[in-house]
């Protein structure tokens, strides 16, 4: 069931609820870029285990509004705070992608009551500082690629090639980051200036800082690349926020996808059952 729910300054978000009887529920946070439809598949697992779970689109992804501001990790994380006080939710275990991660993270540290556990997937510990010289080199290198004008059919193609192990389900989720038009052609949702906004607050304010206020336990879920010298910075990365945290496990997906919840639903829903 899809759900509006108003979160301030007249904007709504997009929020999918799939029922379940089970405590606790789970609070399903997307990427940058993204949408909650990405995490249906594993919303489904967690259905068939009798959780409840909420899927929300961040403001100016997936159906929710476009507004003009609020395109920062803060306001990302206090729209997720009104969206748990307008459904009456609390002691969730809150599951975030990406920058859902970064997102997750500092909602966790400011609203600790909503939060029972707390899982890190392929995110949550990003900080762009480390990984370049200056905001320009970042701001290059992470620019997205102009697709506005492409045909829908080719974009689904091009997802199948690069993802041959993922679902159809998978595949049109994600295609469902582009608007279609009726002449076929896709846009984006959340436009590239609106984009780069929190690319540029993502570099500004890494997740770090809130880590001593997690006393939930904490699941970091990396995709750990194929090439050994990127693994290692990967995991470098990984362990020294586990490190930071204070009750933090680790669960590598080797050769996974940035989009785990996309290519590996059912073992990543296995694993936020166990830390349930």
């Amino acid at each position: 069931m899809d759900l509006r729910i108003a979160v301030g300054d007249g904007v709504h978000l997009r929020v999918r609820r799939h029922d379940g009887a089970r405590e606790p529920s789970f609070l399903l946070v997307h990427g940058l870029a993204s949408n909650a439809l990405l995490w249906d598949e594993v919303a489904a697992e967690l259905a068939r285990a009798g959780h409840g779970s909420y899927a929300v689109d961040l403001r100016g992804h997936g159906e929710s509004d476009l507004p003009d501001t609020g395109f920062d990790t803060a306001t990302a994380a206090a729209d997720l705070a009104a969206v748990a006080t307008a459904l009456e939710l609390a002691d969730l275990v809150v599951v975030g992608q990406s920058w859902g991660g970064n997102v997750v993270v500092r909602l966790a540290a400011e609203h600790p009551a909503l939060v029972r556990a707390l899982a890190l997937v392929d995110g949550g510990w990003i900080d762009l500082t480390a990984q370049f010289d200056t905001w320009e080199e970042c701001e290059t290198a992470l620019r997205p690629p102009d697709l506005d004008g492409l045909r829908a059919d080719q974009l689904r193609d091009s997802l199948r090639r690069a993802h041959p192990d993922w679902s159809p389900a998978a595949v049109e989720a994600t295609a469902a980051n582009l608007r279609v038009h009726p002449d076929g052609t896709v846009s984006r949702r959340l436009p590239v200036p609106r984009h780069m906004e929190i690319v540029r607050d993502m570099w500004d304010d890494p997740p770090q800082r809130f880590y001593p206020a997690l006393a939930m336990p904490v699941l970091l879920v990396p995709a750990v690349p194929d090439d050994p010298e990127r693994a290692a910075r990967t995991r470098a990365r990984v362990g020294a926020a586990a490190r930071a945290l204070a009750g933090a496990a680790i669960r590598e997906y080797p050769g996974g996808d940035h989009d785990l919840h996309a290519q590996h639903p059912r073992e990543l829903a296995a694993d936020l059952l166990r830390l349930a």
